[in-house]
């Protein structure tokens, strides 16, 4: 039976430009492409979370101005519910400044959170039944950190299993990871958060142990092209990636951990979530955007029935 799943996150406005190579402090490059979108890696998480099958309640702060409706028009577009959309008046909508360069698929981003920073004691009261109700919610530290910390204890008190996704980082406390369910740090989060660069299989187990002594009770570490660590159970194992040619890999972490969403939801393993979530990624990347890039589970099915 598929549960209901939270993710409570961050929305921005992405503002993307590709170029023929990423500029150097005080240089103008001239681009070659323009696109705006939604993003933001709370709701580029909950798309990829809806689009490959989750039953998802996307929470999140807008604007009253017009980048808001940049995030409705995309929900209405997967048809995805916003009946857990808050708004501030006085704040803008958050924005993403994405510089890609066109010939590795690298990218520099500026985050600019807005209202996404804004999240209210009750903001989170208003949606506690929702919480309380999910199976799973996952977060990550682009919103202010008091309101993830009070979504995490009331999700933790109520049974709910809470994965923290460490992106963008910044040093977060102990008591926010104890208790945690999972946490999924790409290998530069794992190294600023436990101090163990995460070079092999050796060294992310000694990251781990970091995290399990913090009181998460499952590790994740994602390597890139590498593909995937994990320690769940006393037992670790890399789940190696796909090999796709990238054309944009700007929200391919988003992308991983809304799938790894979705699946943990259907009640997959930890392995079998990972896999599920490193096609969806491989699918994103070798499309242009961040939200536009999600695939469906159609999709999703249909690669891993192709690659197994």
């Amino acid at each position: 039976m598929k549960e209901k799943v939270t993710v409570f996150g961050s929305f921005v406005v992405d503002l993307m430009g590709r170029t023929p190579h990423l500029p150097v402090p005080g240089e103008t490059v001239k681009g070659s492409f323009f696109k705006q979108g939604a993003g933001g890696k709370g709701f580029n998480q909950g798309i990829a979370a809806h689009k490959a099958g989750g039953d998802v309640a996307m929470i999140t702060k807008l604007g009253r101005d017009s980048l808001a409706n940049v995030a409705l028009e995309a929900m209405d577009d997967v048809g995805m519910p916003k009946d857990y959309l808050f708004y501030n008046d006085e704040v803008a909508t958050g924005i993403a400044l994405i510089l890609v360069d066109e010939n590795t698929s690298q990218n520099e981003i500026v985050i600019v959170p807005g209202a996404c920073s804004t999240i209210t004691e009750e903001d989170i009261a208003s949606v506690e039944a929702r919480i309380k109700e999910s199976g799973y919610v996952l977060l990550q530290l682009e919103v202010n950190q008091d309101a993830n910390e009070k979504v995490a204890k009331l999700a933790k008190e109520n049974g709910v299993k809470v994965i923290i996704n460490t992106a963008p980082y910044q040093p977060i406390s102990d008591e926010f990871l104890n208790g945690a369910y999972l946490v999924t740090p790409n290998e530069v989060e794992a190294e600023e958060l436990t101090g163990i660069p995460v070079r092999d299989l050796e060294s992310a187990d000694r990251a781990a142990k970091v995290f399990f002594d913090k009181g998460v009770q499952n590790v994740l570490i994602t390597l890139g092209s590498r593909g995937v660590y994990i320690n769940t159970e006393g037992k670790s194992l890399i789940v190696p990636a796909y090999k796709v040619n990238a054309v944009d890999t700007t929200g391919a972490g988003d992308a991983f951990n809304g799938g790894l969403l979705a699946a943990l939801a259907e009640g997959k393993t930890l392995p079998e979530a990972a896999r599920f979530a490193n096609a969806l990624a491989a699918i994103s990347v070798q499309r242009i955007g961040t939200t536009p890039s999600m695939p469906t589970r159609e999709e999703i099915d249909a690669f891993l029935a192709e690659r197994g």
